[in-house]
Parts: C-alpha cells; structure tokens; sequence
C-alpha cells in the first residue's frame, strides 16, 4: 500500500555511531527518514539538513552500496578526490558502488543546506573511510567503529 509522508510529521534526528572526534563533527547533520516511513525496504531516503560548518559523514565510500544526493536548498561542497565541487539546487551527485572515491559534503555557506539522500541496503556492504583512521565493521548484528586495525574506540 503506497504512503504519503509529510517530512514535517517526522522527527528530525541528528544521531550518529561515529565515536569522537568524529561525532561532533557532523553534529549539525539532521535527518529525517522518508524512506523509512514509508515502509521501504530496499532503499532509504532521508531529507537532509545540514548547518553552516558541519560535515555530512567522514568522507567513505561503499563496496556494495550505490549512494544519491540531490540538492534542495543551499549550497553544499562535494569533496572527493578530484577535488572539491559546489553543489547547488537542482544539481545532484551519483556515488557507484565499488568505485573507491571517497565523498563527504561539507556546508562551507552560511545557510542550512537541504538535500535528498538516497542508498540503497545491499546486504554485505563494507565500508571504507578514506582520510581518517576509522573502520566500519558488523559484529553480532550490530555495527561496530573501530580504528583501521581493528582496536575499539
């Protein structure tokens, strides 16, 4: 049965698992989770706001996962490892699985930015965080942030 969601109805979240220093840094990320209130299981959307100075993620990429972002309001940087790339409204950004660019968006304005971003839930996912030392693992369910080699935070 199809849904109609009105983001304004959700919460906003600004929750993240990154252990510090990591978590403050995308602490003026905050979400609200369209896909997941409509019931979808393949696929998340989330409607994004992001505050001046605050990071979306560290930057990463996905071995299985594909990852979309389209632009509604602001502006927001694209940093990969070509470099760094305004995105404005209308304009969006396509991250395939597997290609091993690390992105992040970073709000260098000084206006909230919204975005839309969409992933997909491909089981098996591995993920690679490209200019700091964290790493992403599953354990009993659960995931878990640990340093690259493996020790906890």
């Amino acid at each position: 049965m199809s849904k109609i969601i009105d983001p304004s109805e959700l919460p906003e979240t600004s929750s993240s698992i990154y252990p510090e220093p990591f978590r403050s840094r995308v602490a003026g990320r905050r979400r609200r989770r369209l896909g997941e209130a409509g019931g979808l299981k393949n696929f998340g959307v989330n409607l994004t706001r992001l505050d001046p100075g605050a990071e979306s993620s560290m930057r990463h990429c996905h071995a299985r996962q594909d990852e979309f972002v389209y632009v509604l309001e602001g502006e927001i940087t694209l940093v990969t490892d070509a470099g760094r790339r305004q995105l404005r409204p209308g304009m969006a950004a396509a991250f395939p699985a597997g290609d091993g660019d690390g992105h992040q968006l970073v709000n260098e304005s000084d206006r909230p930015a919204l975005y839309l971003e969409i992933g997909d839930r491909t089981p098996g996912d591995e993920v690679k965080y490209t200019d700091v030392d964290l790493a992403l693992e599953l354990v009993d369910g659960r995931l878990v942030m640990t340093h690259k080699d493996g020790t906890p935070y």
